[in-house]
């Protein structure tokens, strides 16, 4: 079973399997070894083919070098409301073992096999399965980025900047089947602090940079809202990344500057967050080095409550809501006002040396999204 953290808690197949399409396919893609600009390409070159081969109209842009996939099926109805399945092909680094996939116990093991290869190779399954039916209750694209992994700027960004939007989005990141409703915003700074130097037996006579650094630190790290919690975050993400100050140890340090990683709750504005930390820190440089938006959807969304209702059917399992600390690019469609949610495959270990998907959770995975592209009740929105 899938436990509401979304830790697998048992196998997820129910007998061994050496091959399907899904399992031929997500062995092709990870062979790709997806990591630099020329390999990502040549993988969509791929992707770009196959999906025209399956019978899809596919347009290939490009982006900074990068080349960016959106498929649509033939029998495309405008009037439909409109569904984005969004997957990266682009993978982490890693020894050349990794990209060597293996079946081993019903797992499929290899880099990207559950972040997030199984899942795009799942999604260009369903799409060609879409290909023989008529009786669509989405108009339905496959959009497949670059660049997730290095932030998603120049895919799913570049996208919803050129109105490549829709009413309902999954992004096939790995959550072991439950939807992930909600996604911590991120703010991103460099605080840098001056002082005057002095030599270290006569610290008076200098202002220690490092010192006044931490006092700030503190400051900042003790403000109310940075304090608080929701249901779907017990925790709060706030992180000194980096920190450099000082040049020899006989010297007072006259300078130092700090890095700040924070995660923000969904209904929090990283903005008014930003601004708040500028007004309460006096005598600090601070520069802003990325700020993100969060993801919020209702949990009364019909899309999501109808996923999670096929889900529930075809797993046989009790799923979950949950929300992720760390980014997707379901962001880049909330800040257009889209619902976009994370649902994928059950899996374990993304961009470690043993990262595996259930091959059984691809079957099952393919079935939910037809079941929800073919069955949802499209009176109901």
């Amino acid at each position: 079973m899938v436990s509401k953290s979304g830790e697998v808690k048992q196998l997820d197949y129910c007998k061994p399997m050496e091959s399907s399409k899904e399992i031929e396919l997500t062995k092709t893609l990870i062979k790709y070894k997806a990591v630099k600009p020329n390999e990502i390409n040549s993988c969509m070159d791929f992707c770009s083919a196959w999906l025209q081969e399956h019978g899809m109209n596919v347009e290939v842009l490009e982006n900074e070098g990068l080349k960016i996939i959106v498929a649509n099926l033939p029998n495309k109805n405008k009037s439909l409301p409109k569904v984005i399945l969004n997957g990266h092909i682009d993978v982490v680094p890693g020894g050349e073992g990794v990209f060597q996939p293996r079946i081993e116990d019903g797992k499929l093991y290899g880099r990207g096999s559950y972040d997030m290869l199984g899942a795009v190779a799942t999604m260009m399954l369903v799409m060609s399965d879409l290909t023989k039916r008529d009786n669509l209750k989405y108009n339905v694209s496959l959009v497949l980025v670059p660049d997730e992994e290095k932030g998603g700027e120049n895919g799913s960004k570049f996208l919803v900047e050129n109105g490549y939007l829709a009413d309902f989005v999954i992004c096939g990141e790995p959550t072991n089947y439950n939807i992930s409703i909600q996604a911590k915003g991120v703010l991103q700074l460099k605080i840098t602090v001056k002082g005057r130097s002095a030599h270290a037996s006569r610290p008076w006579q200098g202002d220690n940079a490092i010192e006044k650094a931490m006092e700030v630190y503190r400051k900042i790290k003790n403000l109310p809202c940075f304090q608080e919690t929701n249901t779907f975050f017990p925790k709060e993400s706030f992180n000194l990344s980096t920190i450099i100050g000082g040049g020899v140890i006989n010297q007072v340090p006259d300078v130092c500057s700090f890095d700040l990683d924070i995660r923000l709750l969904p209904e929090q504005n990283p903005e008014e967050i930003y601004n708040l930390i500028k007004s309460e820190v006096q005598g600090a440089e601070i520069t802003l080095l990325k700020m993100g938006v969060p993801v919020l959807v209702d949990e009364d969304n019909i899309f999501v409550n109808q996923l999670k209702t096929i889900a529930n059917k075809v797993t046989k399992k009790d799923i979950h809501f949950i929300g992720q600390y760390g980014t997707a690019d379901t962001r880049f469609y909330s800040e257009y006002g889209v619902s976009a949610v994370e649902f994928g495959p059950a899996g374990a270990g993304h961009h470690g040396p043993d990262e595996f998907v259930y091959v059984q959770s691809l079957i099952n995975y393919r079935k939910i999204l037809n079941d929800f592209l073919l069955h949802s009740r499209r009176e109901t929105l």
